[in-house]
């Protein structure tokens, strides 16, 4: 909104939008609906397929699986460069279909909350306004819109009526408690701060109580709702999904670029061979490449955000979220709505001398009754709401005469009831300080009260004072001036309704090993009442000005820049950050956390930013989206790990062995078969079922360990490879010299199957075999049976000796103990 609307009077106001109270013409609403555009925030582009396709490539395993795909084809290797093409394909589309199948869920999200609003508008100059309801994408500046509570603000606007108008402003500053809104002719906002001008309400908030007219000033994109979006813009920090993966990928990358020419050099150099072994060394550095890698992780996370989507209506945008779910160990959020409703609770009732007092609560609530029925208002206000709902039908019992409503001026509300023959009894409550100024009391009594007051406040607690006059009958109407001389009754203090199982689901996330941090605009002591109440860690209470602790469980008077701030210092500090948020002032903090997550009810920017959208504001959906995230990530990290471990071992042993043989250890046709059977074993781990162990704590891929991981067993499964390279080497010394060739690649070839399959049984973690169990027994299989067959013969390999297959055996043996014994070693040494 623009600094002329903000310093201008209502009526300069509006002769400069050229409008009147009467509203605009329909004909002079459509042509600024075409001049200015649609009542819409500025939203993100839907992407197209090719586009979708396109960034699935920015993934640097497939990167690099296109250019070793690319690298075949331009060294006649067609049949590894055709399946290595189609496994990049299939990642690409099956990535580009999950988001796809996101953005259609979130539009549907998006339909169920658009709104309409009450707007004045003539079929011509000279009729008479009409209210009328329209979609809030119509309005224009220059409409005149009514309203009442319940409505939200459907544009930046200037009020021109108010009576008794509160707004909830959460989404836009984070602070619960409503807002008091007035029509002020002379507007004096010098020292307001942002969104506090009296006079304005802003797209995004909310009406809690009282009613108004206003005139619309600006729409769509100059909104401060737009701007807030526009300042929170610029491009995401890399996740934790991209910090882990990427590292481990960008290590084997390396890696692997550097095997071809180290292959080339070291047969030209001991062997004379040139450029004949080409097709060997880049079948080496796809051996080395866990090609199935972007299709398992592309389908471990698409089908657990297919069945998130189908059994807790969580929407995962943005696929690699849900790994980076399944590793956040600190879950930043907001209190109000979030913990808490969007309404108050009575706590207690407290006469004079502080003690619980029933009757202070059934006067507050006659009051509040009376004042509802005669003061015409549309509904009660959150407070007295609160009051009914405790007393419950109170007010029946008297007769009422009058009432003066709340005015946010002087902070209180009269109700006049009939007392004995000839008097009236009227009933005022409101803010403390206001009511005990107006009632007959001694300056140490009043200071006593007040110190109670501000103790009350102090423990978290919304303080309504209650006090009681009583006055002779008159059939004068009541007014302000009239709420004197009370008799001070005593204090209804309010607590916020906490939100239905959050306290079970925060139980919960603990005992996922998650930390729960609560960033609020809100004040600190009502923010530490509410984590108490729900049992969580509430000693260390800060505010957003105080120097950054990260260690602080609540921290309040966040603005958007401190939530933001706070997320950013503790991923710096290694955490792997999650932050739920509904409102335009937790945009900041949706960006710069490893995952974004939002309820349905959000506001549309917010919904577009976050990575997860949950259906309601629901904590237990959240953990719902944590497990499946670890249980992706769980099949991932053991994908990973046998993959990698294996290839590596077997990438060590045909490099020392292509130095040592006279011939290639393994033909290029054969390599790819090979891989071939063991990246189809490999699409089992996407439909694993990890151990219990695995979903207790934050799932994270780290660089450095799980290079210590796969260095480790895989040298010690070069060592398994390289034994039966030296058990065939002297069992091939015979009479059978010609044929050592076709019975060493087929000896190995099964032997590198079964180690195979030995090491996805048995590195997979957990206890029943499951799918990975049925696909190892099925590898093994296919290692025995390929060398004999048709396929066999037609890449070169041959059926083994009798003897064989018991040499076999025992190394097997051997590599099965020594294997069980690393693992277990490792297993005890993990935290």
């Amino acid at each position: 909104m623009d600094s002329e609307g903000e310093a201008a009077t209502a009526l300069q106001v509006l002769r400069r939008l050229h409008t009147g109270p009467r509203g605009l013409t329909e004909a002079e609403a459509a042509a600024r609906l075409a001049e200015a555009g649609e009542n819409t925030p500025p939203l993100p582009h839907t992407a197209s397929w090719p586009l979708r396709c396109a960034r699935a490539l920015r993934d640097p395993f497939t990167t690099v699986l296109l250019t070793l795909g690319l690298v075949s084809a331009a060294v006649a290797s067609w049949g590894t460069a055709v399946v290595i093409l189609a496994l990049v394909a299939v990642s690409c589309g099956l990535r580009a279909a999950g988001e796809h199948r996101a953005d259609r869920s979130l539009a549907a999200l998006r339909e169920l909350v658009a709104g309409t609003a009450t707007v004045l508008r003539r079929t011509g100059k000279e009729t008479e306004p009409r209210a009328r309801e329209v979609p809030v994408a119509e309005l224009v500046p220059g409409d005149v819109v009514r309203l009442g509570p319940g409505d939200l603000v459907p544009a930046d606007v200037r009020l021109l009526r108010a009576r008794g108008l509160t707004v909830h402003q959460s989404a836009l500053t984070g602070e619960s408690a409503p807002v008091a809104k007035a029509a002020a002719e002379i507007p004096d906002a010098a020292d307001a701060g942002p969104f506090q001008e009296p006079y304005l309400c802003f797209q995004g908030s909310g009406v809690a109580s009282g009613s108004a007219t206003a005139v619309v000033v600006v729409t769509g994109e100059r909104t401060r709702f737009a701007a807030a979006q526009s300042a929170a813009g610029g491009r995401r920090a890399a996740s934790a999904f991209d910090r882990s993966v990427h590292g481990i990928s960008w290590v084997l990358i390396r890696f692997m670029l550097l095997t071809p020419p180290l292959v080339l050099m070291a047969n030209a150099a001991l062997r004379g061979r040139g450029l004949e072994t080409l097709p060997f060394a880049v079948a080496v550095a796809v051996g080395l490449t866990p090609e199935m890698l972007p299709v398992i992780v592309t389908t471990c996370l698409a089908r657990a955000a297919a069945l998130l989507a189908r059994t807790h209506r969580v929407v995962v945008r943005r696929l690699p979220a849900l790994h980076d779910l399944g590793a956040v160990d600190v879950l930043c959020l907001d209190k109000t709505g979030t913990l808490t409703q969007d309404r108050p609770v009575v706590e207690r009732a407290l006469g004079p001398d502080g003690q619980d007092d029933p009757e202070v609560l059934r006067w507050a609530a006659v009051g509040a009754w009376w004042t509802l029925q005669l003061a015409e208002l549309p509904a009660a206000d959150a407070l007295d709401e609160a009051l009914l709902t405790a007393a419950g039908p109170v007010g029946e019992d008297h007769d009422g005469i009058g009432a003066v409503p709340f005015d946010p001026g002087r902070r209180t509300a009269t109700a006049v009831l009939a007392g004995r023959l000839g008097t009236h009894v009227l009933v005022t409550k409101g803010a403390a300080e206001d009511v005990l100024g107006r009632c007959d009391l001694d300056p140490a009594e009043r200071r006593r009260h007040l110190a109670l007051a501000a103790r009350e406040a102090g423990a978290g607690l919304r303080v309504l004072a209650v006090a009681t006059a009583e006055a002779s009958a008159r059939t004068r109407p009541y007014t302000a001036a009239d709420e004197h001389g009370l008799t001070f009754r005593g204090l209804v203090t309010f607590r916020d309704a906490l939100a239905p199982g959050a306290a079970e689901a925060l139980r919960g996330l603990t005992g996922l090993g998650i930390t729960v941090r609560v960033l609020t605009g809100d004040h600190p002591a009502t923010a530490a009442r509410a984590c108490r109440d729900l049992g969580l860690d509430a000693d260390r209470v800060t505010v957003a000005g105080d120097p950054l602790d990260l260690d602080a469980g609540v921290v309040a008077r966040c603005t958007p820049e401190d939530k933001a701030r706070i997320v950013s210092g503790l991923r710096a500090a290694g955490h792997t950050v999650g932050f739920l948020g509904d409102g335009v002032n937790d945009i900041p903090a949706l960006r710069a956390a490893d995952v974004g997550i939002a309820p349905r009810t959000a506001v549309d920017l917010a919904r577009e930013t976050a990575d997860v959208v949950l259906a309601a504001k629901d904590l237990g959906a959240i953990g719902h989206a944590v497990t499946a995230g670890r249980h992706s990530s769980a099949n991932i990290a053991s994908y990973l790990r046998v993959t990698l471990s294996s290839n590596l071992g077997n990438v060590i042993a045909m490099l020392c062995a292509g130095l040592l043989l006279p011939f290639l250890p393994m033909l290029p046709a054969q390599v790819l078969v090979q891989n071939l059977c063991f990246d189809a074993a490999q699409l089992a781990f996407a439909h694993d079922r990890p151990g219990p162990a695995a979903l207790r704590r934050p799932t994270v891929l780290r660089p450095r360990a799980f290079l210590r991981f796969i260095t480790g067993f895989g040298v010690l499964n070069a060592i398994a490879d390289l034994a039966t390279f030296g058990v065939l080497a002297l069992a091939l010394r015979g009479p059978d010299a010609l044929d050592d060739q076709a019975v060493f690649h087929s000896a190995w070839f099964t032997e590198n199957l079964l180690t195979q399959a030995l090491v996805m049984f048995l590195l997979r973690g957990g206890t029943r075999p499951g799918p990975i169990g049925r696909a190892a027994a099925a590898l093994a299989a296919v290692g025995l049976l390929v060398p004999p067959s048709p396929l066999g013969a037609a890449v070169g390999m041959t059926g083994l000796p009798p003897a064989y297959p018991l040499l076999l055996a025992a190394v097997l043996a051997l590599y099965a103990a020594a294997l069980r014994a690393v693992r277990a070693r490792h297993d005890r040494g993990r935290p």
